[in-house]
């Protein structure tokens, strides 16, 4: 009993992309409190139980991505999906041999974190299949809110439409950069007169994608421009 009510409380406790679905805690309460009828072994139910407590904490070390842990509803669901079938179809034997049942969760764990990094870059990468300006709706697995990802694609098939993705980004930074020092305003009080300037538009870096050199910019220039901002 003990051991039980120390794995809900952790996990309770515990952050991760699956537990963001809405049926993670129902699953992995069934799994934790049928853990003991699963080995012939006493030795393997503290592992295992080990395991499916730390499952959420584990997957956030696990991911190792150079890019916030967002990742869409879509693909969340679909990660689910396969976790909890290959979780029940393990649930359904009846008693397994020593070491068995831990090296399966552990099989499923990986396979999890696998499917968690690829969904999220595949979304990064989906980006790029637009022109400009893309934004796309994700939770994050830090704490399970709604967020919201924005990102630049380069996928223009003509100067023009090259042209007006580069303007929209400029916008867009322009917009979020007049957000921040509003909000450094209002919070140290300047006086009425004083105005402060964007750094980024004193910036030599981005003077290379306003529009006298819009017309000969490519992919690899204005790659580079973004870069070294």
């Amino acid at each position: 009993m003990a051991l039980l009510l120390c794995l809900a409380l952790t996990a309770a406790l515990a952050r991760g992309c699956l537990h963001c679905h809405g049926n993670f805690s129902e699953k992995f309460s069934f799994y934790r409190h049928h853990v003991n009828l699963k080995s012939w072994w006493v030795g393997d139910i503290p592992v295992s139980g080990s395991l499916l407590t730390d499952w959420s904490q584990d997957t956030m070390k696990e991911l190792h991505l150079a890019i916030p842990a967002e990742i869409t509803r879509e693909k969340l669901n679909q990660v689910a999906n396969v976790v909890y079938q290959r979780m029940d179809q393990l649930y359904k034997g009846k008693m397994y041999f020593p070491g068995y049942f831990p090296n399966e969760l552990r099989a499923i764990f990986r396979e999890q974190v696998h499917l968690i990094q690829n969904a999220i870059i595949e979304s990064r990468i989906d980006c790029q299949r637009h022109c400009g300006i893309f934004q796309y709706e994700t939770i994050s697995c830090t704490n399970c809110t709604n967020s919201h990802v924005v990102c630049f694609g380069y996928n223009c098939e003509s100067s023009a439409e090259w042209e007006t993705a580069v303007q929209g980004l400029l916008q867009h930074i322009n917009n979020w950069s007049k957000q921040d020092t509003n909000t450094r305003l209002s919070s140290s009080s300047p006086s009425p007169t004083h105005r402060t300037t964007p750094a980024f538009l004193l910036s030599p870096s981005f003077r290379c994608l306003e529009p006298p050199h819009l017309a000969n910019l490519t992919l690899e220039n204005a790659s580079e421009c973004l870069m070294q901002h």
